[in-house]
């Protein structure tokens, strides 16, 4: 007898869970990320593929756009994906503000809707100002971990990164930024920018002269993801038609494209900070920096004396790469073990 399309898909379940938990790596990926997870529902895909990966331990996530509604939705997808006690910090002072697309008009707001919907984690509904100084959970963060164990995922803005590179010595640590951030990050990979030269959102968006310094200053290895990356790779289509139908993520996509797939500068990045270069990734440059002015722009140096700063190249085609995104968004959301989804599939 055939088996039926749900049995199947219940048997596929089974087999991403016992693969999960068979595949114990004995050291996973420390990671941080810092999301400006607001106006674009790629950081919520970040988020998917950072929180159900087997190999990563996310620490914390901090948020570099001020709505309390970021941080509240960044809780429940944490929460939702099994990372109820994950720390959250957000930039002050918090608004209420919520994201509407006043460029064309075709994009919906989701981060408020998730937030109120899944409500979950350590930022109940209401609750945002629970959330750390996004500073003060860097330096703890980093002052518990091992020396050179921490890579952290940047998806946004800057003013978290630039005040973690200002501080100085507190109750964590004696030390200050730039001495924590050598000792403790391995990496700090960098969705912003475009390669060789751009002038980019992440960049010129939020505080321009905060991305320069963070660039310009970074005291070790660093990878830029840049806009020419992802906008070339959508994703999200595949979780929206055939993920569960409790899964926030695919929710989130749905609410703000109307079931059309997404850029993929973020989920791109975040893939990139959990497996390395791997079979999707190789470096664009075999040497140089790169430089960030005050109006956002960039430009790389090519610097024969430096060899700690890449960009990112694919080195599948396009479609390849979306192809393992949606992949892996779907895996993730159905490895949560909430087995509701079931008969409420979109064929």
């Amino acid at each position: 007898m055939r088996p039926s399309y749900t049995g199947c898909l219940v048997a596929a379940l089974a087999s991403v869970k016992v693969v999960q938990a068979i595949w114990s790596p004995s050291v996973k990926k420390n990671l941080i990320i810092d999301t400006d997870l607001f106006s674009d529902v790629d950081d919520a895909g970040a988020l998917l593929l950072a929180a159900t990966s087997p190999k990563v331990n996310l620490l914390a996530v901090n948020v570099n756009h001020p709505s309390s509604y970021s941080a509240l939705a960044a809780s429940a997808i944490l929460a939702h994906y099994g990372h109820p006690e994950t720390p959250i910090g957000i930039v002050r002072p918090l608004t209420n503000d919520t994201f509407f697309d006043g460029w064309f008009f075709e994009l919906g707001e989701f981060a408020s809707k998730v937030a109120y919907h899944w409500s979950s984690g350590t930022l109940a509904w209401g609750r945002a100002e629970d959330a750390w100084d996004p500073v003060d959970l860097y330096r703890k963060t980093l002052a518990e971990a091992n020396d050179g164990s921490v890579t952290i995922a940047s998806i946004g803005f800057f003013d978290n990164l630039s005040g973690l590179l200002n501080s100085t010595s507190d109750g964590h640590s004696a030390m200050d930024g730039p001495e924590m951030i050598s000792r403790k990050v391995s990496e700090l990979v960098v969705m912003g920018g475009g390669y060789p030269s751009g002038y980019e959102y992440n960049f010129w968006g939020g505080n321009s002269s905060l991305a320069a310094h963070v660039v310009n200053n970074w005291p070790g290895p660093l990878v830029f993801s840049g806009s020419e990356l992802g906008g070339n790779v959508m994703s999200g289509g595949r979780l929206m038609k055939k993920g569960p139908a409790t899964d926030p993520v695919r929710a989130a996509y749905i609410y703000y494209t109307y079931h059309i797939p997404r850029f993929s500068w973020d989920p791109l990045t975040v893939l990139y900070a959990i497996d390395g270069l791997g079979d999707l990734f190789e470096f664009g440059n075999g040497f140089g920096y790169n430089h960030v002015s005050t109006n956002g722009s960039n430009a790389w140096v090519f610097d024969e004396t430096r060899k700690d700063q890449h960009w990112l190249r694919l080195k599948v085609n396009n479609e390849t790469a979306s192809m393992e995104l949606d992949k892996r968004f779907l895996e993730g959301a159905l490895s949560v073990g909430d087995d509701s989804w079931i008969g409420h599939l979109e064929l």
